[in-house]
């Protein structure tokens, strides 16, 4: 054994202590080691059986043994049945490897600038070798999760994990029988607050992930509000990225705001879930490759937040960017967003207008289509587009009124 593994194992028991003290006084859920005695000292243990595996298997360029990768994974696992929050299982294993890298460059200076060719060998061990450690330690902090955890919470974790890139998706994946795609659709359906009293859609929600089988998670809102975050496969980009080149991507200046095609699972999704809840819903959805989800979920939510609520109808579907850019640009803008809803205002007195108007433009203007939805006569129909154009001075079927008022009965809809 050279000086460089030398001094790195003669510093192997401080060394550990030290990162014990650090996840102590760095991460919330190791600040009972101070006072459970036995658990520091099995922590401790761990540290220093790592760092010595270490030093005997890298100056050989050997790999980690199945026993090895197994006393790993245990020890993941020893974690992840401890309750051990994602977030802290990752602030584990980004201190470790600082403090790994910081003790051998501490090891390096006390052999005042020796050691390089100790150093080089060392290195291309610990990268390597590091990974698969690390890939051990998550596939036994994922097998306590699945036995800790109900199947609906492994689900809404999977789903948690992809939006933040995290590498254990895959495993949580794997644990509860799912493929993981190259690219989602990033569906939000938004459920306003005091829609339906105090409770949320927790049991709808646990029957549309055994239906459906995606990555979903509810995030409640208070009041019995929130929304329903899903990640559908969105296969077609899969089966075709080579065709469709970038003209499915979102310009940069519009981060996450897709133009793809809504996939019919989305379709099914929204209105299944729609129709389960009972409430009226509002859905965006936005495309992006799995590195790209969190952009695509704050993507997908402006658009749920700019489309209008609705019920469970056979036409309630996902609305992408392209279907509410108008609005989306509105919010941004309050004064016009104020002028849009006095132009809703002016609608109040008339018998119905907004949602004939929104009927009127989801037909494409068609008159006998509209007053077929809207079940009413075509005269009917009439009366109302006319008495629209009286109380706004815009004329429904004009390129001007279908602009501003199709903007304004969107904007209604999706705040009322």
């Amino acid at each position: 054994m050279g000086s460089l593994f030398a001094e790195l194992a003669r510093q192997a028991a401080n060394s550990a202590r030290r990162e014990v003290e650090a996840y102590t006084r760095e991460i919330p859920e190791f600040a009972s080691l101070d006072a459970d005695t036995r658990a520091r000292a099995e922590t401790l243990e761990y540290a220093v059986w790592l760092r010595r595996r270490t030093l005997e298997l890298s100056p050989g360029n050997t790999a980690l043994t199945a026993g090895d990768l197994a006393d790993i994974a245990s020890m993941g696992e020893l974690r992840g049945g401890s309750g051990m929050s994602l977030e802290s299982r990752q602030r584990v294993l980004r201190l470790h490897t600082a403090l790994m890298l910081r003790e051998i460059n501490e090891a390096v200076e006390a052999q005042r600038g020796g050691g390089a060719e100790e150093l080089l060998r060392m290195m291309s061990w610990f990268a390597p070798q590091g990974e698969r450690g690390i890939a051990a330690y998550c596939q036994g902090f994922v097998t306590a999760l699945s036995r800790r955890l109900p199947y609906v919470e492994q689900v809404a974790l999977l789903a948690r994990t992809l939006l933040a890139d995290d590498p254990m998706a895959a495993e949580l994946a794997a644990a509860v029988d799912m493929e993981l795609p190259g690219s989602f659709a990033v569906t939000v359906i938004r459920v306003p607050h005091g829609a339906g009293g105090h409770h949320g859609p927790e049991r709808e929600v646990e029957a549309l992930v055994k239906t459906h089988r995606v990555p979903m998670v509810w995030c409640p809102a208070g009041d019995g509000g929130g929304e329903l975050i899903a990640l559908v496969p969105d296969t077609d980009t899969d089966a075709d990225s080579g065709a469709r080149g970038v003209t499915g991507r979102a310009p940069d200046h519009l981060p996450g705001l897709a133009f793809d095609p809504v996939p019919d699972l989305a379709l099914d999704l929204v209105r299944d879930f729609a129709g389960a809840v009972g409430r009226p819903c509002a859905a965006g959805t936005a495309t992006a490759p799995v590195a790209e989800l969190a952009d695509a979920l704050e993507g997908a939510r402006r658009i749920s937040r700019a489309a209008p609520l609705r019920r469970a109808t056979a036409r309630l579907r996902p609305h992408t960017a392209a279907d509410v850019f108008v609005e989306l640009a509105v919010v941004d803008v309050p004064f016009v967003d104020s002028w849009l809803a006095t132009v809703a205002r002016h609608l109040e007195p008339g018998p119905d207008l907004v949602l004939t108007l929104d009927a009127y433009y989801h037909h494409d203007m068609d008159r006998g289509a509209t007053a077929a939805a809207l079940n009413v006569h075509p005269r009917t129909l009439d009366y109302r587009l006319r008495r629209v154009r009286d109380l706004t001075g815009l004329a429904p079927g004009s390129t001007r009124g279908v602009r501003v008022l199709s903007a304004a009965v969107t904007r209604r809809l999706a705040v009322r």
